[in-house]
């Protein structure tokens, strides 16, 4: 039989998110998925209505509409007062901010540092393209800040970039300030690029956000999507920002990639980032009850060790059961919980459950039960 796949396609595997979410029950308790609960403001419903009514359903610019990249420029500006419009891509999310400045930088023979746990998609975009992942590791005794000794020790003549996130998905860890000068002294030394995934940055809750565009630094391309800020992940909407000299690169890939970016969906965007108020910090500490009440529920339960993390809205914690996290989370999912497995995230993820807390107070509450119940049938390692 003829051999149509690539090699690409063959080198990928299914998400072990998937898996979970493929074996549960339509009754399961959902404490796995990286979406909020939350539904999108009147303001923006109401808006995305209006853009289609009035016209807003043709082609636009490769690069996205003006007006909402000004704004979006105007917001970064906090980060690094000189990004302006033409700094800026619209991209039809995050993900596909990540895809397309992967098949910008990326080539065969290339190495590409990535987080070790990781969000899933990092290493498939590195293989996809023909690189070569190498992983790095974060860890719950550092609060998963990256060792930028670690790093160093990893780089060679072949490493291409390192792609960096805070905070972080799955372990909600943040950079400080010193990794971040740390990671971009390395960078500037060895001539390398930084992805920096930043799509959680609203969502903190001690302290602020450091975005590594504000380390000074040139060879950067931030990523950033409106899905988590909010809650459209249903809408695929992100954006890009990099150097000039870059963004002509990451834009000509991105029309032969998607054209344009969808154009009513911009429009409504535009209108809430325009508006006086907004529902972020409203949701943000609703989620910081969410936050204290799971982390407790979590360190009450006999071989779990929970951190509070200080921005998305993922807990991370280690477990000493004599079980692997994939056989962990599906016994979960048997009970009636969803959840992660560390594993799906890299080999650094084994020994480790995430949870979201992107779920209501009374599901959480619910979901912990069940996975005091089902943590406590199984034997503990000695």
């Amino acid at each position: 039989m003829k051999d149509w796949f690539s090699s690409r396609a063959k080198r990928v595997q299914i998400s072990g998110i998937r898996k979970m979410f493929e074996m549960a029950g339509p009754e399961s308790i959902n404490l796995g998925l990286g979406e909020l609960d939350f539904q999108p403001s009147d303001l923006a419903m109401d808006s995305l209505a209006k853009a289609v009514r009035e016209g807003y359903n043709h082609y636009g610019p490769t690069k996205g509409l003006p007006e909402l990249r000004k704004i979006l420029a105007q917001r970064l500006s906090r980060y690094r007062p000189d990004v302006e419009i033409d700094n800026i891509i619209i991209t039809a999310g995050g993900t596909q901010g990540l895809l397309v400045s992967a098949m910008t930088l990326f080539d065969h023979g290339d190495e590409v540092l990535v987080p070790d746990p990781g969000f899933v998609i990092y290493q498939p975009h590195v293989i996809m393209c023909g690189a070569t992942p190498i992983r790095y590791s974060l860890r719950f005794e550092s609060e998963f800040q990256p060792n930028p000794d670690e790093i160093e020790e990893l780089i060679t003549p072949r490493t291409k970039a390192i792609v960096l996130n805070s905070p972080n998905n799955p372990t909600s860890g943040i950079l400080d300030a010193e990794t971040i000068k740390a990671i971009r002294d390395l960078a500037m030394d060895n001539e390398l690029a930084i992805i920096s995934d930043e799509v959680y940055d609203e969502i903190i809750f001690e302290g602020e956000h450091l975005s590594m565009l504000n380390a000074d630094y040139d060879n950067v391309v931030y990523i950033n999507s409106f899905s988590k800020t909010f809650a459209l992940t249903g809408w695929r909407l992100g954006y890009l920002a990099a150097s000039k000299y870059m963004v002509n690169q990451l834009a000509k890939i991105q029309y032969y990639n998607i054209a344009c970016p969808p154009t009513p969906l911009q429009k409504a965007i535009y209108d809430v980032m325009s508006a006086p108020t907004n529902k972020i910090q409203e949701r943000v500490d609703i989620l910081r009850k969410r936050r204290d009440a799971i982390v407790k529920r979590v360190n009450d339960i006999p071989g779990f060790n929970c951190l509070k993390p200080k921005g998305a809205f993922y807990v991370f914690p280690t477990f000493d059961h004599s079980i692997s996290s994939e056989d962990f989370a599906m016994e979960l999912v048997k009970a009636g919980v969803i959840c992660a497995p560390g594993s799906a995230f890299g080999k650094g993820g084994e020994g480790h459950l995430r949870f979201s807390f992107a779920n209501s107070l009374e599901m959480i509450e619910k979901g912990m039960d069940i996975v005091e119940k089902v943590a406590g049938s199984i034997p503990r390692r000695k």
